[in-house]
């Protein structure tokens, strides 16, 4: 069983920065990607970033230059620093993992997709 816990959401001035983290817990082997997502009123979830193990990473192109995102394998954590915040960034911001884990009493290796909570990022004009 997994679980990942979000924070670092909140409110801030266009222009300011904000980092979120995410720290995925449980019965974990691996984690090939992890990433963020986002979906402001009206709109659809959208890909923000992701990461794979070997800190490659990809990013939206609305996001490029402004947002960084990277990992700690160790902890199973990743984040994002948001820089340079538009009002356009805001959003809910969801974490997303791709992650092997141990099932049950067996010890069976298995993969999942595991979301955060949500967190809500509003940048005020």
């Amino acid at each position: 069983q997994v679980q990942l816990v979000e924070s670092g959401g909140g409110l801030v001035q266009a222009g300011g920065s904000l980092e979120l983290s995410c720290a995925a817990s449980g019965s974990i082997f691996t984690i090939n990607v992890m990433g963020w997502y986002r979906q402001a009123p009206g709109k659809q979830r959208e890909l923000v970033a992701y990461i794979r193990t070997g800190s490659s990473a990809n990013y939206a192109n609305s996001v490029k230059g402004r947002f960084t995102i990277s990992r700690d394998n160790a902890k199973n954590t990743v984040y994002l620093q948001m820089n340079n915040l538009k009002p356009e960034d805001t959003a809910v911001y969801y974490c997303n993992g791709e992650i092997g884990y141990y099932k049950g009493s067996s010890y069976r290796k298995e993969f999942a997709d595991y979301w955060g909570q949500g967190t809500q990022v509003t940048v005020s004009s």
